[in-house]
């Protein structure tokens, strides 16, 4: 996926743009990834919505991806960073959407700045969003133990006797795009998930969407329609057999899920 870098605060931010050219004015559509990951997660939809004339902007995180470092412990500094960036690239209102970690980014950017959001996607999500100790500590010690936990319980049983991607090998690509992040990443990311306090009112007015997978053991099903039982106007996509890395086990279903809210301008 093609893309730009720009400076904000003295650091490197990439932007994956979905190789598209859109049109002045275009509507925008913003991809937030989760822990460990980058904006390469988000390809299919990416490339998806550029093509039909939107605006992409999928982020690399601070540290992560080609964005420069170092990444932050906290979801509320995440999502300050991307109004950030969403502001330097002159992007005033937008379609969020994120997974797992990047899914509380979008969470607590559309509470914070409701008027620039007017739709958000949560895949994957749960608030609180707790991690077992066992990973933590393993993350801490940049131990590859925590990139086998974290991609093991990521994946469905499903994904042993088939794959929606052709040629790819889902474990494995999984396993390889976290053994990627930079030493102190991952455990940076855990930290902002278990550290992450939605409060008590969302206020959260604009269109919503939750996607859940059935067989999510890191954000279980019940989790997110939790989450979406706080939004004033949410939809809710159930993954039958899916587990937490939805963007891998069902790519077309999510992306078909995605359709009518992020183009519904």
């Amino acid at each position: 996926m093609s893309g730009s870098r720009l400076r904000l605060e003295g650091k490197t931010v990439y932007v994956g743009n979905g190789s598209g050219h859109p049109d002045a004015g275009a509507a925008s559509v913003v991809f937030v990834h989760g822990a460990g990951m980058d904006h390469t997660v988000w390809a299919l939809p990416a490339r998806h919505f550029a093509r039909r004339g939107l605006r992409v902007a999928a982020v690399d995180l601070p540290g992560h991806g080609r964005s420069e470092g170092p990444a932050f412990d906290s979801i509320n500094a995440l999502s300050d960073w991307l109004a950030a960036v969403l502001a330097t690239l002159d992007i005033d209102r937008a379609a969020i959407v994120g997974h797992s970690m990047g899914s509380l980014v979008a969470y607590r950017f559309a509470m914070s700045q409701p008027d620039r959001c007017r739709a958000l996607a949560l895949l994957g999500t749960s608030a609180p969003m707790p991690v077992t100790e066992a990973l933590m500590n393993a993350a801490l010690d940049n131990h590859h133990a925590a990139f086998d936990m974290a991609n093991t319980w990521s994946h469905s049983t499903g994904t042993l006797g088939a794959n929606a991607n052709p040629g790819i090998w889902m474990l494995g690509a999984g396993e390889r795009l976290l053994e990627r992040s930079r030493p102190g990443v991952f455990h940076a990311d855990l930290t902002a998930c278990n550290g992450f306090d939605a409060g008590g009112d969302t206020k959260i007015g604009c269109p919503c969407l939750v996607i859940v997978g059935d067989d999510d053991l890191m954000t279980p099903a019940r989790a997110g329609l939790d989450v979406a039982s706080t939004l004033a106007d949410a939809t809710i996509v159930r993954l039958p057999g899916c587990g937490h890395a939805m963007l891998n086990e069902r790519p077309n279903e999510v992306l078909d899920a995605l359709i009518p809210i992020v183009t519904d301008v």
